[in-house]
């Protein structure tokens, strides 16, 4: 049986367990069985800051009667691991573990479920094999499908393609740190760590991904998901802070505090507490938590700093505190590409139009090029969905365009001076797109697109013209 079947097993055993209400407690139980048993398997050398009497592979062996068991578990095993004794050289595992089920719970109620769930879970998952640490990914990839179909926190989702796309773009090198300040489930952090150890000998993977790859959530299932993802991808400690990217103001960040590389998919549509926004100076406080990312990053990236940002359209043509972030971004960073992604990539969750945002910190911004994602062929102008999500072959045009620019069918670029008159909007439409009669090909997702586009425009002539008039 393969792992993602088993998965869907265990989780249908679950799903009789009265204790557990809906499938974000399903997957928060599946997560913590999963990572501890995960973690006892891949101990390097038997040394862990795990007691034996705790350890997954002594304690699910006991003779437990089915109350024994859920006793056992949630009145030692729970309060034990999230107090572990002091082991030498063991401290930043300890803390790790604490970390994990200090934001986590059992809710089963059935010892006799639980019991069913720890057999699969031992017969079939031996994480000490290589073959099915690589075999984890489709694991993974189940539970994400879960946790965006069921519309839990569907903001800490990302395409794997995307993820890796953008990993590619900004190229962090072995020597250099990397960040997501919104780190969810670790897919760009997965991603980047993947793409520095080509540039590594197996000995080098640890040593330099354990100091290089960091991340910032503070939720608690993905973070779970996050370090479990990453002690998979080989680093034994991932860098991982349990917590809120806001927790110090800007102008307290240091030059100890920057990165080299900052890749991430900040939620939007988010607002943030009161307190938080005292971090931020008055002209460019924003409620809304894509700004406030977007200040952070630029905060946190270093002189010779890269990024890859995605955001939704709202940041491209707003206004107000959106404007005054962007006058900032383009006369501090240079913003050299702007990747406009098409409708559906983040289905069905969402269909808020999204671009990539990439930048440097090594000059300022003379002009910016966009890139439209051409949709496949084969999808005839329909918008993606979780049936066809995008793939990375369709990154591949945009690959060899990158090193050597030049205006195409999808590809234009702007004058910064032209974004200036224009107050700083950045909403440009592709000039170069052939037309296409949308009403012919009776597709009411792409009549809809046309429409909002063109809104789009209208507004902000509107905007333009009451300007005018006020002056």
């Amino acid at each position: 049986m393969q792992l993602s079947q088993t998965i869907k097993a265990i989780q249908n055993i679950l799903r009789k367990d009265s204790g557990l209400d809906g499938d974000p407690q399903r997957i928060s139980q599946l997560v913590w069985m999963l990572f501890l048993k995960m973690f006892d398997d891949t101990e390097v050398l038997n040394k862990t800051p795990i007691p034996e009497i705790y350890k997954w592979r002594n304690w699910t062996k006991r003779e437990f009667s089915d109350q024994e068991l859920i006793d056992f578990v949630n009145n030692e095993l729970f309060p034990s691991l999230r107090n572990l004794p002091d082991v030498k050289g063991q401290v930043p595992r300890a803390k790790l573990v604490e970390d994990i089920f200090k934001n986590s719970h059992n809710y089963m109620t059935s010892g006799a479920l639980m019991k069913q769930v720890i057999e699969k879970l031992s017969s079939d998952f031996d994480f000490a094999k290589s073959e099915n640490r690589h075999l984890f990914n489709d694991i993974y990839e189940t539970i994400l499908k879960d946790i965006r179909n069921s519309r839990y926190s569907g903001e800490f989702y990302t395409p794997r393609a995307v993820t890796k796309f953008i990993v590619e773009m900004v190229d962090p090198k072995p020597d250099e740190t990397v960040l997501d300040p919104a780190c969810g489930t670790g897919g760009f952090l997965s991603s980047a760590t993947e793409h520095i150890k080509l540039s590594l000998d197996r000995k080098e993977w640890n040593e330099n991904l354990q100091a290089k790859i960091k991340g910032i959530e503070k939720k608690a299932l993905p973070y779970m998901l996050c370090v479990t993802n990453l002690m998979l991808h080989d680093i034994e400690v991932p860098n991982i802070v349990k917590g809120n990217a806001f927790y110090k103001p800007l102008d307290s960040i240091i030059e100890n505090d920057k990165v080299d590389n900052i890749v991430t998919n900040p939620p939007f549509g988010g607002i943030e507490e009161e307190n938080i926004l005292k971090g931020f100076s008055q002209d460019t406080a924003s409620k809304e938590t894509a700004d406030l990312f977007m200040l952070l990053i630029m905060k946190l990236l270093n002189s010779k700093g890269k990024a890859g940002i995605i955001l939704p359209d709202g940041f491209l043509f707003g206004s107000g505190a959106k404007t005054r972030i962007k006058e900032h971004l383009l006369r501090n960073f240079n913003v050299h590409t702007i990747y406009k992604l098409p409708r559906g990539v983040f289905a069905p969750y969402t269909d808020i139009s999204t671009n990539i945002i990439f930048l440097d910190s090594k000059k300022v911004t003379s002009e910016i090029w966009f890139y439209e994602h051409p949709l496949p062929k084969s999808r005839d102008g329909k918008p993606y969905n979780k049936s066809f999500p995008i793939s990375i072959e369709e990154f591949d045009s945009t690959k060899k365009w990158w090193n050597n620019r030049q205006e195409n069918e999808y590809a234009w670029k702007i004058d910064v001076n032209e974004i200036i008159r224009n107050e700083y909007n950045l909403d440009y439409k592709n000039p170069n797109r052939k037309k296409i009669d949308y009403l012919k090909r009776e597709d009411p997702q792409s009549i809809l697109t046309s429409i909002i586009d063109n809104q789009k425009i209208i507004d902000n002539i509107l905007l333009k013209i009451k300007k005018e008039l006020a002056e």
